[in-house]
């Protein structure tokens, strides 16, 4: 079927009511009866079935044969192919195929790339992470390895201090035994 064969559409129909006698019909039913029938190509009848509003039924005529003439539009005559033509349109959808590879080719790179360059910022990210953690640890342990040494020479120095007072007891004791004796 031709383009110029098609019946005209609903909207092209329903461009040719105006608005306003469309309004005009809403309000004033006295007055639609005059206006639904008033279209050649067309017939409008209206529905009373609803109770919110108006409603229409619009029913297209077939179109006549003097209309057909006037809306005939011939196609443009169709040009033959050569083979030159063919082989360069042929050419032109394997330049498009290539080029679109190569798109997707250069995305999934750019994306490749960006995983790399996430990976390589995690890995640092871990290995800095892994350093921070063995130094703090490292002052940790020397933190305590030094108040080992202090407690233990604390607890060396005690042990002399009891053992002079020791010695002391023991040397009076035995002056006191001497004396005694």
């Amino acid at each position: 079927m031709l383009l110029g064969e098609m019946r005209p559409t609903y909207k092209e129909k329903m461009k040719e009511i105006s608005v306003l006698s469309l309004i005009c019909s809403c309000l004033y039913p006295e007055s639609r009866k005059n206006i639904l029938g008033d279209f050649e190509d067309m017939d409008i009848k209206p529905i009373n079935k609803r109770a919110s509003g108006q409603a229409f039924e619009v029913i297209l005529k077939p179109t006549s044969p003097v209309t057909d003439a006037a809306h005939c539009i011939t196609s443009p005559p169709k040009r033959d192919l050569s083979l030159d033509d063919i082989q360069k349109k042929l050419e032109a959808a394997e330049d498009r195929r290539r080029s679109q590879e190569a798109q997707v080719l250069q995305a999934l790179a750019e994306k490749r790339e960006h995983e790399r360059d996430v990976l390589l910022r995690a890995m640092e990210e871990n290995s800095n992470f892994s350093r921070m953690a063995e130094e703090k640890l490292q002052m940790k342990m020397e933190q305590i390895e030094e108040n080992r040494m202090a407690y233990l020479a604390a607890m060396m120095e005690r042990l002399q201090e009891r053992e002079k007072r020791a010695q002391e007891v023991r040397r009076n004791k035995e002056l006191r035994e001497a004396l005694t004796a």
